[in-house]
């Protein structure tokens, strides 16, 4: 008579075996894909940088507030570095959604807030920042020809003296932001 209980064992024990190399291997799978998700995720980053070079002039942050129906004007607002070694000056700006876009400055003049055009234009000057914000240096955008929602990307484009054209997006904000949301200014292009 055979004993058959040690090929049982055997079988059992090979059963056993490939039952654990399956859940080694789903372990492994989901960590292989959970690395490949994160590195798609780091990949992706760069493009959520979002910014804009001009020749020298790197512009990044990008942004407008949304507007309610019939508003005419909005702002906008930008980041504008110099990494020359001479100044260049933003002397304007065009886009489809606004008639005419222009470069002002806020300031205290007595105690009472003004605004004005720069009709010269803003300087840039070689190795340092310009900010466009509320309250501040800003893009008057005028005569819009539809209000700006919350979540679009709104296509403009800058003239610079010595750099000439860039092609940007201004990202649109809620109603009442003063600064750009995390994702940072709009997607541009030169």
């Amino acid at each position: 008579m055979v004993d058959i209980r040690p090929k049982q064992r055997l079988i059992a024990h090979s059963i056993e075996t490939e039952s654990r190399i399956m859940k080694n291997a789903t372990s492994m799978l989901a960590c292989m894909l959970t690395c490949v998700a994160a590195l798609l995720v780091v990949a992706a980053a760069p493009a959520c940088a979002q910014e804009a070079r001009a020749g020298d002039l790197v512009i990044t942050q990008a942004w407008s507030r949304a507007t309610p129906g019939g508003a005419k004007v909005a702002g906008g607002y930008l980041t504008i570095e110099n990494k020359g070694a001479t100044p260049d000056r933003l002397v304007g700006g065009s886009g489809d959604f606004a008639g005419k876009v222009e470069i002002h400055e806020m300031a205290m003049n007595n105690g009472v807030m003004t605004m004005r055009p720069l009709d010269k234009g803003l300087t840039i000057e070689p190795g340092k920042t310009v900010k466009l914000a509320p309250g501040s240096y800003h893009l008057m955008l005028m005569d819009l020809k539809n209000p700006l929602k919350q979540g679009e990307k709104v296509p403009l484009t800058l003239e610079f003296e010595k750099a000439g054209k860039v092609t940007l997006s201004l990202d649109v904000e809620g109603v009442g932001a003063q600064a750009p949301a995390d994702h940072s200014g709009g997607h541009m292009k030169k």
